[in-house]
């Protein structure tokens, strides 16, 4: 892996990681003043774990796990 490739993943982890958090306090806000309507915090639960995903791929692409 090059250089600028290494770059480019890490800048993709880091805009994904801010995505999380902000859709953790999406989620936090709407549980809070949620009235009984579940579907929309559902929604971003799902988002929130698909994101989550991304950044695992992406670090298994900078630390690959190399059996010795």
């Amino acid at each position: 892996m090059n250089v600028e490739n290494e770059e480019e993943i890490r800048h993709q982890m880091a805009k994904l990681k801010i995505e999380h958090g902000d859709l953790d306090l999406a989620i936090q806000a709407l549980e809070e003043k949620s009235a009984g309507n579940l579907l929309p915090i559902q929604r971003l639960k799902k988002k929130k774990l698909a994101i989550k995903d991304q950044i695992q791929r992406l670090e298994n692409q900078l630390f690959p796990d190399i059996i010795a």
